[in-house]
């Protein structure tokens, strides 16, 4: 009954696109080509997997690499520097069993070496009570609330000091020591490297 956070997988694609649009409405649906564009340009994007099936997923973007979505425009321009939660999504039978605490756990951990503060945001007008105690419990607080463009969702903005960043970052700089769980780009890294792209 262990659970494992990976990258994701190409092949995985049309599973992880089921999986978000099944969430409902505290999640916005995707297309295959917006997924696909977050596997070609996300920074982490990472699976869990339950008993061999995967449980969830989640997709973030670091400031230094950009991403077109409002509430992310919203952070960049308070933050010079953060780590963006774009999506977490935890199968419905799997809420509650520690998928998501796991996934979170395993962001945070990234986003600490590289980012002083993580942030991401929850819808306010659905029932959005577990979805804001699940992020206080790790830390989370608000900063303000937005509403997106072309949809009128108002969303609850948190963010979260990452402790450690300060520390990485007077020790190491831009060298973090070469050990493969601090350095191994994502396949999708790797593909962009291979042809150059970006």
């Amino acid at each position: 009954m262990s659970i494992v956070v990976r990258d994701v997988r190409e092949h995985e694609l049309d599973s992880v696109l089921a999986l978000n649009n099944a969430a409902g409405p505290s999640i916005l649906p995707l297309d295959s080509a917006r997924l696909r564009q977050f596997f070609n340009s996300a920074d982490y994007f990472r699976v869990a997997e339950r008993d061999g099936t995967l449980a969830g997923f989640l997709v973030g973007f670091g400031s230094r690499r950009g991403h077109d979505s409002s509430n992310f425009g919203w952070f960049a321009e308070r933050h010079p520097d953060f780590m963006y939660i774009d999506r977490v999504v935890v199968a419905s039978r799997r809420r509650g069993g520690g998928v998501g605490r796991t996934i979170y756990a395993d962001v945070q951990g990234y986003a600490e070496l590289r980012y002083p503060v993580l942030a991401c945001e929850v819808f306010v007008e659905h029932d959005s009570d577990t979805a804001r105690i699940f992020h206080g419990s790790f830390g989370f607080r608000e900063v303000g609330q937005h509403v997106m463009p072309g949809t009128g969702i108002r969303a609850s903005m948190l963010t979260k000091g990452m402790c450690s960043y300060a520390w990485v970052r007077d020790t190491y700089g831009d060298a973090l020591p070469d050990e493969p769980w601090l350095t191994q780009p994502r396949p999708a890294d790797e593909a962009r490297l291979a042809t150059g792209t970006r």
